[in-house]
């Protein structure tokens, strides 16, 4: 027989406390309890955190849809770390916070004397802020006047509050952007030949902190205009203190028949980091040309994000990054999307990796249910030249029409091809020569599609410069 367990025993109830007769004022004082003592952060913003940079610098009006948006989306956005987020598993972005972040404090006349600059049209930005601009259709959104540009500029600004593909570092720079340099091309102008030219200077710190500069550029091509835009970063050398943060923002939008040639060269300095986006709006029958040259910063990170948002549209994307000494990290993460029919596409990424530096390419195609007939194709290429280097590729082509033609591919490469070696060597070329010159024209493959000469011949010239650094660390 089974013997039934009886329940346990309920408790005793509480007695009572016995009523005070002791008034209230006659009672002594509760102990006042221990705070707790807040946990430090890594990161310290040293008075200069996102709510702080609205008083702290003057802005435009016209971003408070965005910098309020912003603002709230960093409220729950968590640090990304290489586990938490999917989208830096091979980034480490720890040197962000080792050092405690700045804003400048410096005037716009100590930063690094820009390059001289034979266009017409060009745009100077120092530590984030717009000291420059001048040329036809070149002016802060603050400075325009009332009328269509105006208005146009402030609504693609208060639409860019809405965009979904956001990140922390998106948000930081919508925070602490003061103003918008606004390029604006009217209907049918034809600003190809005359390039405008976008200079972003940068002066560091001492190395106790990273100085954090968010400048921001606005380019609006109307209905059958063409312009050309020439982006370049540059900063102070690591020995005059090019211990620096920049987080620029460009978004670009192109309309109905536009044409935008866009060439982008980064050269920072080897201390600083420099986190990027560049964001384009393709509407039908556009064309978009972008060239990219990236080989400085400790820390470089580029997303690169596209939308064909009408049919016959045409997308052309040609990306080099060189990273060597340091542990130099340089990633690319590129996303297009097509979603209209008779789309075409064409992107060509190089990387070489040598010394202890960390190359990172994540490239992703979507081709969505409606674009039909479209031609899409992605390759990338890789030299890996020494055996502390790294390099991770992802290429991702999501297809979901029936009807299209996609191609995509990948190469990593431990050295250069023996073939082309004996070719050259059989000519009586020595070794030496001749793996300089297969490495030259490894990278001069994109830098040659830059369609200025002034600024492909400085592009190649730093090139040839650092492989000849990074050929005598080896």
């Amino acid at each position: 027989c089974r013997r039934r367990r009886s329940a346990p025993p309920l408790p005793a109830p509480a007695r009572p406390r016995p009523l005070s007769c002791v008034s209230a004022a006659a009672r002594p004082p509760p102990s006042p309890r221990r705070a707790r003592r807040p946990r430090p952060s890594p990161t310290t913003w040293s008075s200069a955190s996102p709510s702080s940079w609205r008083t702290r610098r003057p802005s435009s009006p016209l971003l408070d849809p965005l910098r309020s948006a912003s603002a709230l989306s960093l409220l729950t956005t968590p640090w990304p770390t290489r586990r938490s987020n999917e989208a830096f598993r091979f980034t480490d972005i720890s040197y962000l916070r080792s050092l405690p972040i700045s804003t400048p404090t410096r005037t716009p006349g100590l930063a690094p004397p820009p390059p001289s600059s034979d266009l017409e049209s060009h745009v100077l930005f120092s530590d984030g802020r717009l000291v420059a601009a001048s040329g036809a259709h070149v002016s802060a959104l603050a400075d325009m006047p009332p009328g269509h540009a105006r208005d146009r500029a402030a609504a693609a600004v208060a639409a860019s509050a809405r965009f979904s593909h956001r990140d922390i570092f998106y948000d930081f720079n919508a925070v602490g952007a003061s103003d918008v340099a606004v390029v604006y091309v009217p209907e049918w102008a034809k600003m190809a030949d005359d390039p405008v030219h976008i200079m972003f200077a940068y002066s560091g710190s001492d190395g106790a902190s990273l100085m954090m500069s968010n400048p921001r550029v606005l380019v609006i091509a109307e209905k059958g205009a063409e312009v050309a835009i020439v982006e370049e970063h540059f900063g102070a050398g690591e020995e005059d203190g090019g211990c620096y943060w920049a987080n620029p923002v460009v978004d670009i939008i192109v309309e109905e028949g536009a044409r935008v040639v866009h060439s982008y060269v980064q050269r920072q300095s080897p201390a600083a980091a420099h986190t990027k986006w560049t964001t384009v709006q393709q509407n039908t029958s556009s064309k978009y040309e972008f060239v990219e040259v990236s080989t400085g910063a400790r820390l470089n990170r580029h997303n690169l994000h596209i939308q064909q948002l009408g049919p016959e549209t045409e997308t052309e994307l040609s990306t080099f990054h060189l990273t060597s000494q340091n542990k130099q990290i340089h990633d690319l993460h590129s996303r297009l999307i097509l979603d209209h029919p008779r789309g075409f596409s064409r992107q060509l990424h190089k990387l070489i990796a040598c010394g202890t530096g960390n190359g990172i390419f994540d490239g992703n195609i979507q081709v969505n249910r409606y674009a039909q007939q479209t031609d899409a194709g992605q390759q990338t290429k890789c030299l890996l030249l020494s055996p502390k280097a790294v390099v991770n590729v992802k290429p991702n082509l999501q297809i979901i029409a029936d009807d299209v033609k996609c191609t995509h591919g990948a190469a990593i490469s431990g050295d250069l091809d023996p073939n082309e070696l004996f070719y050259f060597q059989a000519r009586g070329v020595d070794a030496k020569t001749a793996t300089d010159a297969l490495l030259f024209s490894f990278g001069a493959q994109v830098i040659n599609r830059i369609p200025f000469k002034a600024v492909e011949k400085k592009a190649l010239a730093q090139l040839k410069e650092l492989l000849a650094v990074s050929r005598q660390n080896n």
